[in-house]
């Protein structure tokens, strides 16, 4: 399954504990991750990250088409909803691709959890007809 990540600055650091939490699932998986949130998880989980631009440098709106040619089955876009970005309308974009293409997407820690979890009881399978 191919796996979408991005976080907001305020909550990269939630992100990377996230992948460290679930490396061993998030290691079967292809992870595709703007250029700093991809980095980031690099570094501390050592998992193999294709990198995009920077979010703010076209990064997501090159994951955003991702999503548009169905690249991705499963989103992680933990944001930050008190401190809007400049950005923010991609991350919204990014919401409504996943809403037009059937991708489950996770906003929030919990939610990323379940999914993950979902993820690794082959909850997801349905993805692979999909496409």
């Amino acid at each position: 399954m191919n796996i979408g990540l991005l976080a907001h600055d305020s909550k990269k650091i939630l992100m990377q504990n996230l992948c460290i939490a679930y490396r061993g699932i998030l290691a079967k998986n292809e992870l595709y991750a703007t250029g700093t949130t991809g980095r980031l998880i690099e570094e501390v989980t050592n998992l193999n990250v294709h990198k995009f631009l920077a979010g703010h440098l076209g990064g997501e709106q090159q994951l955003g088409a991702q999503i548009e040619n169905n690249g991705i089955d499963l989103m992680i876009l933990l944001r930050d909803p008190f401190s809007p970005k400049k950005h923010e309308q991609n991350s919204q974009i990014i919401v409504t691709y996943c809403d037009v293409h059937n991708i489950p997407i996770a906003t929030n820690l919990a939610t990323a959890e379940l999914l993950i979890k979902a993820l690794d009881r082959g909850d997801l399978e349905w993805r692979q007809f999909y496409k």
